[in-house]
């Protein structure tokens, strides 16, 4: 019995207008008038609403990815884009005195630093792609804008920071994670190099 057919790539690696890059996109640019929105309004139902569009729309066009083939520059917008809302999300509400800007500043410095680690590291021909603690990482970071901007849980400032500096918690270790994967990573290159 012949095994099943692997699934076929709809796009090459080199494809830009697939529709995981079009969520991708209309993301990027809702962003916007959202982040400015949360900046005017602060706590409302529609800057809320916006936020988790923006967020629960993070896994469509994942979902996209994986079914019609991931692309190069796919996995430059994405997390792009998730970037673009997280430090928006957070200065906004750094603005609007609901964040500590210590946690702003340490999350925006993680971000950073790890985009350009990355970069460097890929020059190198190391892969860093997203781990699992960086996705729960990404998930408390909205989580932690969204329940400022939902009405009901508004006045909770406590719970609010418990939230958030669990989140920058999560930021920095995944971030060293990433760090110590990539010095493994090099190490075991070397190594190989060494007994060629």
């Amino acid at each position: 019995m012949s095994a099943p057919a692997s699934r076929t790539r709809r796009y090459g690696d080199e494809a830009i207008a697939t529709p995981a890059n079009l969520v991708t996109i209309a993301r990027l640019i809702l962003a916007v008038p959202t982040l400015l929105l949360i900046v005017d309004q602060g706590s409302s139902w529609l800057t809320v609403s916006l936020w988790f569009v923006l967020t629960t729309t993070d896994g469509l066009d994942g979902w996209l990815a994986r079914r019609d083939g991931t692309t190069r520059s796919g996995a430059f917008l994405d997390p792009l884009a998730d970037k673009f809302l997280v430090l928006g999300g957070f200065f906004a509400l750094g603005i609007n005195g609901d964040f500590s800007w210590a946690a702003v500043i340490i999350v925006t410095v993680r971000e950073v630093g790890i985009s350009m680690y990355r970069s460097f590291a890929a020059k190198r021909g190391i892969s860093l792609p997203a781990r699992r603690l960086g996705k729960w990482k990404a998930f408390f970071q909205f989580l932690a804008v969204g329940i400022v901007l939902l009405p009901p849980t508004y006045e909770w400032a406590t719970f609010h920071d418990i939230v958030l500096w669990f989140a920058v918690g999560l930021s920095v270790v995944s971030g060293l994670d990433i760090v110590i994967s990539g010095y493994r990573q090099s190490k075991r290159e070397a190594k190989d190099q060494h007994a060629v």
